[in-house]
């Protein structure tokens, strides 16, 4: 059965932003004007190719604006190899997502209307996804601008040469041809590929993480032999430890030098409140529900108060002074969990200053939607403009996000007395074309306490 639905066309002087609206209204009551299953079925493909068609939409969009404010950073005097900082960041923002992500958006969009306009066709057609899209662009990536054209000519100019086949299958259709056109292109792809390598983190469930690398193939396989052949000799020692617990020991003992793999010889920050760290220890105010408010590990997020607990008990192990020596306290509100501010008449920030505003960011960039690490101690208003060197003016932000501050049009301003009423720092951001964007500092544990507790663990090696 047809789908029954109501035409939404824009009147000729409606602005396309509100038409767009008006179509994600229509959405919310799509499933009502449904007849029966094979309807739902229509429907379900016809909503996949609306949205591939809206990411075609997107990337002109994108495209266009890249080259309006390149055209306008050149107007003000900005040079050519500063031109285009800040773009992507503006897609990131608009699109509710990471200025990283805002990057690739805005690189893709590049691509697709610059070199591949029959997948942005297909695109437009519904037939091609936006993640598809993706990969053949990055499947062509090493290739010249004339045989990455090619390419997109012989796999999307015709709708029925994709027809079937699946994110690998295209990825593998446009890698066959790349290197049928470019036999040299494997080898620069390769060498590319390289120069990406990196090691990474990820927060995963049960306050465990898990560290990525991103390696050359030899040296990759390298590195799981000998933790394969440290587990092997371990286990025919009669180790009661798995396979995988020893490789993940042995990993971390020759990545830091340890001798034994149960310590941590570099700071770890962590936030909460005084009953979280001192539950049955007979401290003053530890009782009552702190006693299992959990506490923040800035980078990582929150882990449970009794953890928390038990890492110090280590670090006291590892370290002949008192326990009160691995403790910093900050004072706080205790209703919003606002840090105090701190001021200091330096240019700079104090390494004290950057970790207390580190520890109030809880670690995370504060830019909307971007959950980079934080990289830089930012002046909210800079120096340059009379901002001074203070936690109220102080943001932690990642390095992408405090470059892309620097483009023209990019301004500022810490807000006191935030307009959400929680007490906690905000910062509201403009960018240059008027939008604005706020940022609030989480709200860290342990609330209730008029004294928040950063205990640093540095255990010795």
């Amino acid at each position: 059965m047809p789908i029954v639905t109501t035409p939404l066309l824009p009147a000729a002087d409606a602005a396309a932003a509100t038409w767009v609206s008006g179509v994600r209204e229509e959405m919310a009551v799509l499933h009502t004007r449904v007849g029966d299953d094979a309807g739902r079925v229509e429907a379900l493909r016809a909503l996949e190719e609306l949205k591939s068609a809206a990411a075609a939409a997107q990337a002109r969009i994108t495209a266009a604006f890249a080259t309006s404010q390149r055209a306008e950073q050149a107007a003000a005097g900005v040079p050519a190899a500063r031109r285009g900082r800040g773009v992507g960041s503006q897609v990131g923002l608009a699109r509710r997502e990471s200025p990283h992500r805002g990057q690739v958006h805005l690189g893709l969009a590049g691509v697709l209307v610059g070199e591949m306009p029959h997948t942005l066709a297909r695109m437009t057609d519904g037939l091609v996804t936006e993640f598809q899209a993706t990969l053949l662009a990055r499947e062509t990536a090493v290739l010249t601008a004339e045989q990455r054209a090619l390419v997109d000519e012989k796999l999307c100019a015709d709708p029925a040469t994709l027809d079937g086949l699946g994110d690998r299958g295209i990825a593998a259709a446009a890698r066959r041809l790349g290197q049928k056109l470019d036999p040299a292109a494997a080898v620069r792809r390769a060498a590319r590929a390289a120069s990406d390598r990196r090691v990474t983190t990820r927060p995963m469930p049960d306050t465990m993480v898990q560290v990525s690398a991103l390696l050359p193939v030899a040296q990759g396989v390298a590195v799981f032999a000998a933790l394969k052949r440290a587990a092997d000799s371990a286990q025919a020692g009669g180790d009661p430890r798995g396979r995988g617990q020893v490789m993940a020991d042995t990993l971390v003992e020759r990545v830091t030098g340890q001798v034994v793999a149960d310590a941590v010889p570099v700071a770890v920050h962590l936030v909460g409140a005084g009953g979280s760290f001192f539950g049955g220890t007979g401290f003053a105010g530890a009782a009552g529900d702190d006693l299992h408010e959990p506490v923040l590990l800035p980078g990582y997020g929150t882990v449970p108060a009794a953890w928390a607990r038990d890492l110090l008990v280590t670090a006291a192990a590892h370290d002949d002074s008192r326990l009160a020596s691995w403790i910093r306290r900050i004072v706080t509100d205790p209703r919003s969990g606002a840090v105090v501010a701190m001021s200091s008449t330096q240019r700079g920030f104090p390494e004290q200053l950057a970790d207390l505003v580190a520890v109030r960011d809880a670690g995370i960039c504060r830019t909307p939607w971007c959950d980079a690490p934080i990289r830089h101690s930012d002046h909210v208003v800079a120096v340059a403009e009379g901002g001074p060197t203070s936690e109220e003016n102080a943001q932690g932000l990642c390095a992408a996000c405090n470059w892309a501050k620097e483009a023209p049009g990019w301004t500022a301003r810490p807000r006191p007395g935030p307009a959400s009423g929680s007490g906690r720092h905000e910062v509201v951001t403009t960018t240059p074309t008027g939008h604005e964007h706020a940022s609030s500092a989480p709200r860290l544990p342990g609330a209730r306490w008029p004294v928040r507790i950063a205990v640093d663990y540095v255990a010795a090696a």
